[in-house]
């Protein structure tokens, strides 16, 4: 789930992200913008799948397998090319899902083609893109592999019940990092991170859908049901923290810099990043608090007027094959969505690539899957309050 920092002046993409892409979409409705949903009747073109055998699929960069001494080469997709005699363009021009969704709105919200036939998003974003009704539901029935291996924890998010629209592709999840040798003691709960030898020595995340969730489980909250007033109580508490210095700054996914110069202990962090950076650093940890954490997936949809739907929903598909599975978890290290490729890992001849199985950030086990939650996302409503007030907290 990575992102990238805000610029001023004022811009078209500013003021989707200020005011939450949706919201924003609604004001300059008045103001000559097109009326930004999309009717099902608008949102469909002839598909030429089955005389074109192509697609086009925008990623995040380094979100894919690629080959060890040529990471032009990804096995993966190139192995889909041959079996299918699909041509897959392949880009990574995805880095921030504001920016994303600034990008490709405009086409979207006027009924254009956006030259796209698959993308992967955030979640949290994929649930504005369900509501403007700016994705294509898919045909389970070109999906065998997707209907029997989704992980039963991803099956019906709020925003998408029985997933009709979206796809994990991977998933996360966000709890907290620290340096155990640093530090010299463990961490176990959110409430740890207000220790007074942390003072200046911890780091959350800056978006307001990446940071909420956790710091609302340490309250004790539902998060797939949480309220407006568990959200302002995080918020007083942040304020708290911000007064007494304890939080050195908040960040996107350069935390991660951080953590690894000593400049900070603790950390509110991503899984698949922590997993990487133990390669290097050991004693980095990851930890799920005792009061639960977020999972979080990023979702593979197929834009409105996709001219190769047929074909993007055959290729979604495909990565839910098991053993297809098994090597993209080998090489992105984020949970996996499909639960039978743990079996595939554990077969392998590669001891470390056995080991993989056996990683929970990867695999997690019945005991850490019941301290995960999908949280309900802010809603349309919500977004423009708690954005203006989450932005006043950052960037005090």
């Amino acid at each position: 789930m990575p992102q990238t920092p805000k610029t001023p002046p004022p811009t078209r993409r500013s003021l989707l992200r200020a005011l939450g892409g949706t919201a924003a979409l609604g004001a300059l409705a008045g103001c000559g913008v097109p009326a930004a949903y999309v009717k099902p009747g608008d949102r469909t073109v002839p598909d030429a799948s089955a005389t074109d055998h192509r697609l086009a699929w925008s990623n995040w960069p380094l979100y894919i397998d690629t080959d060890d001494d040529n990471p032009n080469k990804r096995p993966t997709l190139e192995a889909f090319e041959k079996r299918t005699g699909i041509s897959v363009d392949y880009v990574e021009d995805i880095n921030d899902n504001d920016e994303f969704f600034g990008k490709i709105s405009p086409s979207l919200m006027n009924r254009r083609q956006t030259d796209r036939d698959l993308i992967v998003i955030s979640d949290y974003m994929c649930a504005r893109y369900v509501r403007l009704g700016w994705v294509l539901e898919m045909d389970r029935n070109r999906q065998p592999h997707v209907a029997e291996h989704l992980d039963p924890l991803l099956r019906s998010p709020a925003f998408d019940p029985g997933r009709r629209f979206t796809v994990p592709y991977q998933s996360g999840i966000t709890g907290i990092a620290y340096d155990r040798r640093r530090l010299g003691r463990e961490i176990r709960q959110v409430s740890d991170l207000w220790a007074s030898d942390l003072k200046g020595r911890v780091t959350l995340l800056s978006g307001v859908d990446e940071a909420f969730a956790l710091l609302m489980q340490a309250d004790g909250v539902d998060i797939t049901k949480w309220t407006a007033d568990d959200f302002h109580t995080v918020c007083d508490q942040l304020e708290r923290q911000i007064r007494k210095r304890q939080i050195r700054r908040f960040t996107g996914n350069d935390y991660t810099k951080d953590l690894v110069s000593g400049d900070v202990l603790a950390c509110q962090a991503y899984s698949g990043d922590v997993i990487q950076l133990q390669a290097d650093n050991p004693d980095i940890r990851f930890v799920v608090p005792e009061e639960g954490a977020e999972l979080w997936s990023d979702s593979l949809m197929i834009p409105n007027r996709a001219r190769h739907q047929a074909n993007a929903e055959r290729l979604i598909d495909y990565y839910y094959e098991p053993e297809v599975a098994a090597e993209l978890a080998a090489w992105v290290n984020y949970i996996c969505p499909v639960p039978a490729a743990q079996a595939v890992l554990a077969d392998s001849e590669d001891e470390e690539t056995a080991a993989l199985a056996e990683n929970p950030l990867i695999f997690p086990d019945a005991t850490l899957r019941k301290r995960l939650a999908v949280a309900r996302n802010i809603t349309a409503g919500e977004r423009v309050e708690f954005a203006k007030r989450w932005n006043g907290i950052v960037g005090m």
